[in-house]
């Protein structure tokens, strides 16, 4: 469950933006039920939502993190994520050492 959900910053991005929470729960995947659990501190965001959101919203994971009040790692620090980056610096490494030692 989440700590905090900032209602009032939601509210102002998605009027800032000329959205709705039904945009905002298109965009991330959420059914709108879903996403008024969210909205009352019931459901808290998986990091692909936060991304989501974020995306929408015009702002950087880490403040929708933040402002949703979650314990969610923030986009980018998925491991996941963070090992197919290493895999892939990895093969760019070992190519341009093949290219070097060719």
């Amino acid at each position: 469950m989440a700590l905090f959900f900032d209602q009032p910053w939601f509210e102002a991005r998605l009027a800032e933006r000329g959205q709705s929470r039904a945009a905002l729960a298109a965009a991330a995947g959420l059914s709108e039920a879903d996403l008024a659990l969210v909205w009352k501190d019931q459901r808290e965001l998986s990091a692909r939502e936060v991304a989501a959101f974020a995306e929408l919203l015009g702002a950087t994971g880490a403040e929708v993190a933040g402002r949703a009040g979650v314990s969610t790692p923030t986009p980018g620090s998925d491991p996941i994520t963070r090992i197919a980056e290493l895999e892939r610096r990895v093969a760019a490494l070992e190519a341009e050492i093949a290219r070097l030692r060719g």
